[in-house]
């Protein structure tokens, strides 16, 4: 091989990154590389990560494999110790191309090929300027790094540290290039984008970057939120749901759990009534939005009632795209040292949920018979809807916008679609 490849898991700010990354490497002059950018949300995305490792080895045997992400970051030494891996660099490091001038020699000892710092001493977060996000239709833009909240199942704030937001006028820079090269949809990311802003003057929230983006950039024709904590929705995000068309309806929410205990137990800010309430608020103000959920079926403590408080909760809520993750037990999380439940059991209520999360999509599709849907066309002849659901449409351009009428579905996404015409 020559040149840079980049394995990326885990979240959309991991996809984000990985361009960077990708760019840093180069501008550093690093050829014949592997990038693995790692997810540490769950035990199964670290066994992923090495074995996606051990097999890039193999592939490229004479390759530079260079390991960082969230997993590299809080289990920097197991990486380290694999024989494949030449260097381990740190969230923050990754970022940065003098860390790609300065990896250290091939064949030296685990503790030389860390290049890792502490996490929880970044007190800033750089905008990164990305003009094109390869293999991507929409483009994102990091507003938010770290967390500040410590939900005891979750490793992630030590991966990737405290809580620090982008300066607004360097968010809205980028969405101009972004829209600049083309991009028509923008996706604003972060590893808890819903606290954006907390941290600078002013103490601007995620809803007005949001109307700030918009408002400074009007050739951006779509623009979406990544995953987000309702409870810290502001007015300017109501707003934004209301009365801007430009705001797309599909949000997703870290719902986590639908039982008012477990959620305690979670260290979670919302209860059940909570997320219930701001489902029905946003569906009052712009009926046609349709929602995501991660949920974690099998957390420590989990009763059968329990567990059913969180699938009544997810159709009760009609989420359209549910995501399921069995409990994991994260070593240094609280959750971990809470009493287990049978492994077997977690796989199984897991699958339970997926069951349910998957007769709701059915149903969501079912609703979208009939309707008429702005589709932005993508790679391998599908599209996504304003509200985020799949569709098909074999021989048309990608970045195209069309107006479609739906007239079935195949149970994965829309199918049957006939062009309206085009969306200018």
């Amino acid at each position: 091989m020559s040149g840079v490849d980049v394995i990326t898991f885990g979240c959309r700010l991991n996809t984000y990154e990985s361009e960077v990354m990708r760019g840093e490497a180069e501008k550093a002059g690093l050829n014949n590389a592997i990038l693995v950018n790692t997810c540490a949300v769950t035990g199964e995305a670290v066994r992923q990560a090495r074995q996606a490792i051990r097999r890039a080895r193999r592939e490229n045997p004479g390759a530079r494999i260079i390991v960082t992400g969230c997993a590299a970051q809080v289990e920097k030494h197991a990486f380290a110790e694999m024989p494949e891996v030449d260097a381990v660099l740190g969230n923050e490091e990754k970022l940065k191309s003098a860390s790609y001038r300065s990896l250290p020699d091939f064949g030296v000892s685990a503790e030389e090929k860390l290049r890792v710092n502490d996490i929880m001493s970044v007190r800033e977060t750089a905008p990164q300027m990305v003009k094109l996000i390869e293999g991507h239709v929409r483009a994102f833009i990091q507003v938010q790094n770290g967390c500040d909240h410590r939900c005891t199942f979750c490793i992630i704030p030590y991966g990737r540290g405290n809580s620090r937001s982008v300066p607004m006028g360097a968010v809205v820079d980028q969405a101009r290039k972004l829209a600049e090269s083309g991009y028509r949809e923008i996706v604003l990311t972060g590893v808890d984008a819903t606290s954006y802003g907390a941290d600078l003057p002013g103490t601007p929230t995620l809803g007005l970057l949001a109307k700030t983006v918009l408002k400074q950039v009007p050739e951006i024709r779509r623009l979406r939120l990544s995953s987000i904590d309702s409870i810290e929705a502001d007015s300017h995000l109501m707003d934004l749901i209301a009365d801007e068309p430009r705001f797309m309806p599909h949000l997703h929410l870290s719902l986590q759990h639908g039982d008012d205990m477990i959620l305690k137990r979670m260290k979670r800010r919302h209860s059940r009534t909570d997320a219930l309430r701001f489902i029905d608020d946003v569906r009052r103000l712009r009926p046609a939005t349709s929602f995501g959920a991660d949920m974690i079926a099998g957390f420590p403590t989990e009763t059968e009632e329990m567990f059913t408080n969180a699938v009544s909760l997810a159709e009760e809520a009609g989420i359209a795209h549910l995501h399921v993750f069995p409990y994991s037990p994260r070593e240094g999380t609280p959750a971990a040292r809470m009493p287990q439940l049978d492994r077997a059991l977690v796989k199984e209520r897991a699958a339970r949920l997926r069951t349910t999360g998957l007769q709701l999509h059915q149903a969501h599709l079912d609703s979208m018979i009939g309707t008429q849907q702005s589709l932005l066309v993508e790679n391998n002849g599908l599209a996504h809807t304003e509200n985020f659901t799949l569709a098909a449409v074999p021989g048309l351009t990608p970045r195209d916008m069309v107006e479609v009428t739906i007239t079935g579905h195949n149970g994965k996404h829309l199918t049957h679609v006939t062009q309206a015409r085009s969306a200018a």
